[in-house]
């Protein structure tokens, strides 16, 4: 089975500037991936080359099978995108949003409302269908994002930060909405802020730094090339953390310290990564 996307040294410049560099990446369908980085990593202007939205000054993406300069709509008939920004027209009601996005892509209408119908409901929004947009909360315009993003039945799913500014019970129902999704055999690219969120959802994790992949690899194969265990040491107003090959690693060192005041031992976790790799916390 052909991989769900495929970059191959795909760059991007701005201005003289690259914003994505060099960048070779696989997605195998089925999985949930999760892209992290620093504001300015170049995660945005991935999504937007891969979904068609940006040409890439150089490289190679194939989506689904299809090339995205040469085959661009072939790409958006397998693709559903939900941006970071609300892009559902509120002035319309749920229903007209999820018809207007249908019959743009040319879905007949029996069984345009039979997936409207479908959609709504499994996002928990089909009591609010004949609602205007712009009295809905801020996690049911999400969520009807998603829904229209699905209408037209895609392959793969880009997720950029779709839980941003949702309040914590919000963002679990949208989590528990994805892995559902994905249970049905859709292949998901997340983006997020959240590191909680990729460690609950995603297969595997790609960090990109200045444009650059610069880890690759699941939850527990970063946590061994990195270290399992971490000692912490205060150190006035900041922490100072140590990495370990392993829980026992770190023990035996905190153990062997004459003076273990200040100091903590602890399995790492993704964060900790993120930030030994990078030099900077997420936000």
């Amino acid at each position: 089975m052909p991989a769900a996307v495929c970059l191959q040294n795909v760059h991007k410049v701005y201005n003289n500037v690259s914003v994505v560099d060099d960048l070779s990446l696989t997605i195998e369908p089925g999985e949930i991936f999760g892209l992290l980085g620093p504001n300015g990593a170049g995660k945005s202007t991935t999504i937007r080359m891969v979904t068609t939205l940006t040409r890439p000054t150089q490289g190679d993406i194939v989506v689904a099978g299809y090339d995205v300069l040469r085959q661009p709509f072939g790409v958006k008939q397998q693709i559903g995108v939900v941006l970071q920004q609300t892009s559902v027209d509120m002035d319309l009601t749920v229903w007209e949003n999820m018809e207007f996005h249908g019959r743009m892509h040319h879905i007949a209408n029996s069984r345009r409302q039979k997936e409207i119908d479908r959609w709504l409901e499994y996002v928990e929004l089909l009591d609010r269908r004949n609602d205007l947009v712009k009295t809905l909360s801020g996690g049911m315009k999400r969520r009807l994002q998603i829904a229209r993003a699905l209408l037209h039945q895609p392959q793969i799913l880009f997720l950029d930060e779709p839980t941003v500014g949702l309040d914590p019970q919000t963002r679990r129902r949208l989590w528990e909405i994805i892995k559902g999704l994905n249970q049905q055999g859709m292949t998901i690219l997340l983006t997020t802020h959240y590191m909680e969120e990729v460690e609950y959802l995603c297969n595997r994790i790609g960090i990109m730094d200045s444009g650059k992949l610069i880890a690759l690899g699941t939850l527990a194969e970063l946590r061994r090339q990195h270290g399992e265990g971490l000692v912490m040491k205060q150190n006035g107003d900041r922490w100072d953390y140590t990495f370990f090959p392993t829980m026992q690693d770190a023990k035996a060192f905190l153990e062997q310290q004459p003076d273990k005041t200040g100091m903590m031992l602890r399995p790492s976790n993704l964060e900790d990564i993120f930030v030994e790799l990078t030099g900077r916390n997420l936000d």
